[in-house]
């Protein structure tokens, strides 16, 4: 029961971390992140009850460079749509930390947790607390004359959030470990190939955080050409050229489309090297991998040519972490013995 305890409490965090990740996927697509501009950790659980307070919360956001130069004329109830938004997403983010934390001490005081096992646990809520730190850092940023998030701030928050999640996955699977030696001659290689899957998927989720911050999905609406080109006018227009890679939304897209056709071809090659293997937990990570990676590209393709629609816009964002979940299941099937 004390296994099947910690791994249901897991279960429910990790559902948590990955809604989290989708609600601020839609914030930032619905133009909702800089609706709150106070930052309360404890008071800010509760919106506003009253007309006077919707009016009070309206009047605060109206003094602040977004209403003034891009939502100038917002109605009250067009406000509350943006509000509620950036609201849900604070409040599952304090959730998160108590669903995560009160079990944690339980867990710990009944020794229910290996004591090898504590210091990882307190880490991951720690970096829970420096990700609510990072959110607001983040929305910091667009509450200036320029009334957009630095797509820097937002990379680094995005990064940690999957960061919290992958660590928190893989202690969800090592808790369920059960050992057993493998003899597979696939090991060695395979372990390799699919630690390198899974940085080249981190890389892909980075690259869509500057598309996101950047708005660089709303150029060159087209595939597979960029516009009437394959390689577009611009790609290094910037200087110095290493800014171009986080600036520029030309080359932005380009290399965002650029990896993830190189993912899917890695997990092709990768699904055709392991298909022999003996382990069947390991086959149901590669099928999962191959069917998640062909689906995200399409996604991917929908999102650009139909200029970011925020339901398949959150769609793609969720499916690349259910792909990052895939191949680290995989690795871990890979790697146990």
């Amino acid at each position: 029961m004390s296994n099947r305890s910690i791994s249901i409490w897991l279960i429910i965090c990790c559902l948590m971390v990955y809604s989290m990740i989708l609600i601020g996927g839609i914030t930032r697509l619905t133009q909702s992140g800089l609706s709150m501009v106070t930052w309360e950790p404890l008071m800010g659980t509760i919106p506003p009850l009253s007309e006077s307070e919707w009016q009070q919360t309206f009047e605060a956001y109206r003094q602040f460079p977004e209403y003034q130069q891009v939502n100038r004329g917002m109605s009250l109830s067009e406000f509350k749509q943006i509000f509620w938004w950036e609201y849900i997403h604070r409040v599952l983010g304090r959730l998160i930390g108590l669903v995560f934390l009160l079990p944690l001490l339980f867990f710990t005081y009944t020794a229910r947790i290996p004591k090898s096992k504590i210091p990882a646990f307190f880490g991951l809520f720690i970096l829970g607390g420096l990700q609510g730190l990072m959110g607001w850092y983040m929305v910091k940023s667009g509450l200036v004359n320029n009334p957009h998030v630095s797509q820097y701030r937002l990379v680094a928050h995005l990064s940690l959030a999957v960061l919290i999640y992958s660590i928190m996955l893989w202690l969800l699977l090592s808790h369920n470990q059960i050992k057993k030696i493998r003899t597979g001659s696939f090991r060695p290689r395979g372990s390799f190939f699919v630690k390198c899957l899974i940085a080249l998927i981190g890389l892909m989720i980075i690259s869509g955080g500057f598309m996101a911050g950047t708005k660089a999905g709303f150029i060159y609406n087209t595939f597979p050409k960029m516009g009437d080109m394959w390689w577009p006018d611009q790609l290094l227009g910037l200087s110095p050229w290493w800014k171009n890679f986080f600036e520029n939304t030309v080359t932005i897209q380009f290399q965002h489309r650029v990896t993830a056709l190189i993912t899917l071809a890695a997990v092709i090659y990768f699904f055709i090297y392991m298909r022999r293997t003996p382990e069947s937990a390991v086959i149901t990570g590669l099928n999962f991998l191959l069917i998640l990676a062909l689906v995200q590209v399409c996604l991917g393709i929908l999102t650009l040519v139909l200029k970011v629609p925020v339901m398949i816009g959150v769609m793609h964002q969720g499916g690349a972490i259910l792909l990052l979940t895939a191949a680290i299941y995989t690795a871990f099937q890979i790697n146990k013995s």
